[in-house]
């Protein structure tokens, strides 16, 4: 089942705006619509130090994600970047292309979902369809059937920022 199929079959309503690729915020605010109502996200496919657990980090692209802070929030040990191999193994996506909606693509749930307080409080999110050449304007309530219907709990953090 495709991404825009499981989203019909939940009734789990969209906006979507294509544009040209998008690796980075700042390329995304040039090239993306803004949504007045829809928090920019930016997601992070996070990693422990041995490769056991993996997260994603949903938080505002307005921050700089301090990695050792989430680490310690979340008590994991040494928290980095997870390889484009592991990416695709785990969320189905390429860097640049790093999704809440790449959880459709983890029916073992081996991916912990983080969300910021601060996009989890917004009444919409601007997430990428698992491509980077789309945007989505979920509402809420949307975000929260999705994570809901994929069986991925949401963990609400404090998101600290580098100094």
């Amino acid at each position: 089942m495709s991404l825009y199929e499981f989203l019909a079959a939940h009734d789990i309503g969209y906006q979507r705006f294509d544009h040209p690729a998008v690796f980075t915020c700042e390329e995304a605010a040039r090239l993306v619509p803004a949504e007045a109502d829809a928090v920019h996200t930016k997601n992070l496919f996070l990693r422990d130090k041995k490769g056991r657990r993996h997260w994603l980090l949903v938080t505002t692209c307005a921050k700089a994600v301090d990695l050792k802070g989430v680490a310690d929030r979340i008590g994991a040990d040494n928290l980095s970047l997870g390889s484009p191999d592991r990416l695709m193994k785990h969320l189905g996506v390429t860097p640049g292309a790093v999704t809440i909606l790449g959880l459709i693509n983890d029916p073992e749930h081996l991916v912990e979902l983080l969300i910021d307080r601060d996009v989890w409080a917004a009444p919409a999110i601007r997430s990428h369809p698992l491509v980077n050449t789309a945007t989505l304007v979920l509402s809420h309530e949307g975000v929260e059937r999705f994570c809901q219907v994929t069986g991925h709990p949401v963990k609400l953090v404090d998101v600290p920022v580098r100094a």
